[in-house]
């Protein structure tokens, strides 16, 4: 195998191309970035570095030369995801790759989504299964480790304020998710299948409050709000209309249970069971 790792230096793609070069030579390894600092990163490993970005179909081209395999992590929600995404698919097929992966989310019904941004992830998925490369999907769960962000870097003073209601999501570790992609990469290929890698239970911001008032001693309570009380409190702070937008769709698609569905993909491809909601909690607040 020869692979092409996109979005290389992000903690997803990092994780990857450690679990890779667990079973392949680095010359066997290519990995996309998009600065020259990215570049310096990864030199050291002795991997094939290229400059470019999902906009720069050339670049994208050349990354792509003697690659047999791409893995395409999905672009940022900023700016035309599906053209970038095309692109790179695109410009796979040109060149002569044979398989493609592709990093989508595990939502549990895309005809009823609220967060329509990912809708996009399908839409992928669909241009992949018919561009004629064999496939294989990754269905993400939410990364457990944006909750510090997502709960905010307060809540041991306020607590947990969310219009998210009794919904459940089966967080788990970004680097776990990385690691079992790599396996599948490596040890099954691209067979035309859909996995979905989610933790082995699903919790809710209760859960979430009840694990950290245990773990630091503090008080923690989970309040579930209202969209229009939700935003009448957040708006203060300053935050973007269009990023506080995103945030109430997240919360209503968790509310919704499109976040909730378990399966024992990750356990399966990792070889162990996933790190827990407490254990993790523990790792990312330092507790």
């Amino acid at each position: 195998m020869r692979i092409l790792v996109t979005g290389a230096t992000g903690n997803l793609g990092s994780s990857v191309i450690e679990t890779l070069l667990k079973y392949l030579k680095p010359t066997e390894i290519s990995a996309l970035v998009r600065t020259v600092d990215d570049i310096s990163q990864l030199e050291s490993k002795k991997i094939n570095v290229f400059k470019g970005n999902y906009d720069d179909v050339i670049s994208l081209e050349k990354a792509m030369i003697n690659v047999d395999s791409v893995l395409l992590i999905s672009a940022s929600d900023e700016g035309n995801r599906i053209k970038q995404h095309r692109n790179v698919i695109d410009s796979a097929k040109k060149v002569g790759v044979k398989n493609i992966a592709y990093t989508s989310r595990a939502m549990r019904n895309r005809e009823t989504l609220a967060h329509q941004l990912m809708e996009e992830h399908f839409l992928t998925e669909d241009y992949i299964k018919s561009c004629g490369l064999n496939y294989v999907i990754f269905r993400n769960t939410l990364y457990m480790d944006v909750l510090p962000i997502f709960i905010g870097k307060h809540v041991f003073e306020s607590g947990i304020f969310q219009p998210a209601g009794h919904g459940k999501v089966t967080y788990a570790l970004r680097k776990e998710m990385g690691e079992a992609m790599a396996n599948v990469l490596v040890k099954e290929g691209f067979k035309n299948k859909t996995y979905k890698f989610t933790n082995n239970e699903a919790y809710s911001f209760y859960d979430i409050a009840t694990l950290l008032t245990e773990l630091s001693g503090i008080k923690v309570n989970y309040t579930p709000v209202d969209k229009l009380t939700f935003q009448e409190k957040m708006r203060p702070t300053g935050i973007p209309e269009s990023m506080l937008q995103k945030v109430i769709e997240f919360n209503t698609d968790i509310k919704n249970g499109q976040e909730d569905e378990i399966t024992n993909n990750l356990e399966e491809k990792l070889g162990r069971k996933p790190t827990t909601l407490k254990d993790g909690l523990k790792i990312l607040f330092g507790l």
